[in-house]
């Protein structure tokens, strides 16, 4: 159909959005860079050695074949002894496939009980019979580490449930005097992710939310700056396949009025039709 597609071309670092609709010719921009961000607890110690992202842990392992080693040589990293922070669908993958690369102890922690874990009762009840150990009603605190810059250990604190949240869920309250440590080599946060930041910290003037998303009209797509449209995960948040499908209908339909291409009586019979 004629797409050019760049790859190893990362916007915002090469070069900017505002470059794209200035002086590199571009009408129109659509930002899709979906809300695959990491989260962290934000907790001392995040930065040695031995921490990951149950994203990058994963791809690691599986899309760049780091199980099929030597074959292939991507590194994995991944030590002995490791904890998994979080206890949703991509936690349990975490700590599994870390058994299945030859971990000796895994170790879950979730600062909520059993009963507020995300992950469904048969993905807890398989990682269980598999060995892997989990302590629930727990926070970590502090990763500590070697001064090689390694992880070694996991300072943790016993919590209870108080009220329930913004989430309906009953907010995790810490012990105090509950302080106890896990010895590990190997941290792997599976918390969620959020908003690429990339593109909003590279493009002045553009709106986001409180939570880094970004802002954009109902009808268009567009965001605050003209030209430039956005749709998918980093507008809503991570959500569906078939949403994101969606606002790129829209964002579309909105390109092709703002280039007057369309106008906007079209746009609407378009849309009502579900046509671009």
């Amino acid at each position: 159909m004629g797409v050019e597609i760049r790859l190893d071309t990362i916007i915002g670092k090469l070069f900017t959005v505002p470059q794209l609709l200035g002086e590199m010719g571009y009408s129109t921009a659509f930002v899709g860079t979906g809300a695959g961000s990491p989260k962290f607890a934000g907790i001392p110690g995040e930065a040695f050695n031995g921490v990951f992202s149950a994203n990058e842990f994963l791809t690691r392992v599986n899309l760049m074949r780091g199980y099929h080693q030597p074959l292939y040589d991507t590194p994995v990293g991944m030590g002995r002894r490791v904890a998994v922070v979080g206890a949703g669908n991509t936690a349990m993958d975490a700590a599994r496939v870390s058994l299945r690369m030859g971990a000796e102890s895994v170790t879950v922690v979730y600062r909520r009980s059993r009963r507020e874990s995300p992950a469904p009762a048969e993905e807890l009840e398989h990682a269980m019979e598999e060995g892997i150990h989990f302590e629930w009603l727990t926070a970590p605190v502090e990763i500590t580490g070697n001064a090689s810059g390694w992880v070694t250990g996991m300072k943790c604190q016993k919590m209870e449930l108080g009220e329930p949240d913004s989430s309906g869920r009953r907010r995790p309250v810490a012990v105090a005097g509950s302080e106890f440590r896990i010895d590990i080599d190997t941290v792997i946060y599976a918390l969620g992710t959020t908003a690429n930041p990339i593109i909003a910290q590279t493009t002045p003037g553009l709106k986001t939310n409180q939570w880094g998303y970004i802002e954009t009209d109902e009808r268009t797509g567009m965001t605050s700056l003209p030209g430039l449209f956005a749709g998918g995960d980093i507008v809503t948040g991570a959500a569906t396949v078939i949403l994101a499908m969606g606002a790129g209908k829209r964002a579309a339909r909105g390109m092709l009025e703002y280039m007057r291409i369309l106008t906007p009586e079209a746009h609407t019979e378009l849309a009502q039709a579900g046509k671009v």
